[in-house]
């Protein structure tokens, strides 16, 4: 199972141009800039969200009707796409106790967790219905994965009437868990003294970020692995060479026809990270193409993506909805060359300075 974590990032040890003095910019501001308008607001939305996602999960299980569930599965697309935009930055507050696994368990290729999920199901485990006792169970059981077969997998109809409460209540309790993990990642990278603090004022002293170079490294990997992850693991993973190379059930999000808002969520969350940290200042003003054409074609891959609508299969079996997948996985391939090659290109190397430092 190739996970997020298993992506190495390959950068030059140190980044530099010959930049004028007026195009020098700081490592502190770029990261600052990104956490400021990025980071916190991508988190933060992703706690409002999850929040309502919950409510709608406990007035579905206080009154179930068909609009409850309706509601409750619109408040899940939204999460979605809050959760879309924010797990492109992988690393921080998110990787601690597990959280990025635990609130997305994917790919799942071998169905490990939809087996869990289901005999949870099918056992009426009284502790998964407990927010508390759910976050220290496996964490296929307790994210966006589990709760969306729930809401969209065999039996989920039963969820309008009164006949599965159980599968209601454990729905909530994963909805709560959910919550409560946004809650605390958006916390940590609002401490003053916390994960934001170290990123944004690298330094000899910093244990986790040396110099500018390192912390703008940690910035540049987030569009180099995203992309190729949105790519090679998303898209590649149930869009095939040929139809018959197609594997629609592989597809993230593919009961709640959330693939493709997911894909394009992800380069959406890309460009505005992008344009949050004004990376493309540091760029020489022969260079400046670059960050407009980053910019463009971030926003053509998302609106393309957002253009695919309805059931992965019926998708990959429309010509030309098919023909807009091709697109998309041509812009991830041209975004990951014109970053990962060229704009670090163009940054350079050398041995102990960096233009994004201002030195």
């Amino acid at each position: 199972m190739l996970k997020r974590s298993a992506l190495v990032l390959v950068l030059p040890l140190v980044l530099f141009g010959v930049l004028p003095a007026s195009a020098a910019v700081k490592a502190s501001d770029v990261i600052q800039r990104a956490i400021d308008s990025f980071v916190r607001p991508a988190y933060a939305s992703l706690h409002d969200h999850a929040g309502r996602l919950s409510k709608a999960m406990h007035a579905l299980c206080d009154a179930p009707s068909q609009a409850g569930l309706d509601a409750a599965r619109t408040e899940f697309s939204g999460t979605v796409d809050a959760w879309s935009s924010a797990e492109i930055i992988g690393f921080g507050p998110i990787k601690e106790n597990n959280r990025l696994e635990r609130i997305l368990y994917w790919p799942d290729r071998k169905s490990i967790g939809l087996k869990q999920v289901q005999a949870a199901l099918a056992d009426k485990d009284p502790t998964a219905t407990d927010a508390v006792q759910l976050a220290g169970k496996s964490v296929a059981m307790q994210g966006l994965g589990a709760l969306e077969f729930v809401l969209y997998g065999d039996g989920a109809e039963a969820l309008a009437g009164k006949d599965d409460a159980y599968r209601c209540a454990y729905g909530a309790a994963v909805a709560g868990n959910v919550e409560t993990m946004a809650a605390d990642v958006s916390d940590a990278w609002n401490k003053p003294d916390g994960f934001a603090a170290l990123w944004a004022n690298p330094g000899p002293q910093n244990a986790l970020y040396r110099d500018g170079t390192e912390a703008v490294t940690e910035l540049v990997g987030v569009f180099i692995n995203e992309l190729e992850m949105v790519r090679d693991v998303r898209l590649k993973g149930f869009f095939g060479s040929s139809p018959e190379a197609d594997k629609p059930k592989q597809a993230i999000y593919w009961r709640s026809q959330n693939t493709a808002r997911s894909l394009a969520g992800n380069l959406s969350g890309m460009d505005a990270l992008f344009q949050a940290s004004q990376l493309g200042d540091a760029l020489s003003p022969d260079a400046r193409w670059m960050a407009e054409s980053i910019h463009i074609q971030l926003v053509n891959g998302a609106d393309t993506a957002k253009s695919i609508g309805g059931p992965v299969d019926k998708a990959l079996a429309d010509p030309v909805l098919r023909a807009k997948l091709d697109y998309f996985a041509l812009v991830t391939s041209s975004l990951t060359t014109l970053i990962g090659t060229r704009l670090t290109a163009e940054f350079g190397l050398t041995a102990g300075f960096s233009s994004l430092d201002g030195d």
